[in-house]
């Protein structure tokens, strides 16, 4: 099956927000090409269409790989989130059944004294986080510190690192880790 050049671009400059004249001028061609290749009447050339996406800008290879057949979810309930954590530590991860995903968001909860285990984790990437309620202590390599409501954290995730709720509630985090290890 060969995808339709012309009904794809249209669909990705809606998908961007942009008018014919807007894709044009960002592109540095005339409305009319973009209207003759959205309806199919000229067939573009690599460079010509590599042109035309390089005003959104998109790569050649992003646009022949960019599935537009269904309407990717955007929202996610929270019955939605599927929870990845064990015991005391409940990890609800965001869109955990999308294929191909850039990174991992969690919303974390740890509840009075759990921890994410006695071995330090490790795993390629990066992540970082918001404490949103609560104190839980980070030890990432040899150093630790108590975080509280509204403190950060980012570090990569190859450097050893545990987590541990040293308060009297529980401590809820929004985290993200890119890659994805989940």
């Amino acid at each position: 099956m060969s995808l339709d050049v012309g009904a794809h671009l249209k669909a990705v400059r809606q998908m961007y927000g942009l008018s014919q004249r807007e894709m044009a001028k960002r592109a540095g061609v005339t409305n009319g090409l973009i209207s003759l290749i959205e309806q199919n009447r000229v067939s573009p050339s690599v460079s010509s269409l590599k042109k035309v996406l390089d005003g959104i800008p998109m790569t050649l290879a992003d646009f022949f790989n960019l599935d537009l057949g269904g309407k990717p979810q955007v929202f996610f309930p929270r019955e939605e989130l599927v929870n990845i954590g064990t015991g005391n530590v409940e990890l609800r991860l965001v869109g955990g059944r999308l294929t191909k995903r850039a990174m991992a968001i969690l919303h974390e909860r740890y509840a009075p004294n759990a921890d994410t285990g006695e071995e330090m984790l490790t795993h390629a990437g990066e992540q970082g986080g918001v404490i949103v309620r609560g104190k839980i202590e980070l030890t990432v390599g040899g150093e630790s510190r108590v975080l509280g409501a509204g403190d950060a954290y980012y570090f990569k995730s190859s450097v050893p690192h545990r987590f541990r709720n040293v308060g009297r509630e529980d401590c809820e985090i929004v985290s993200a880790s890119a890659p994805p290890t989940f």
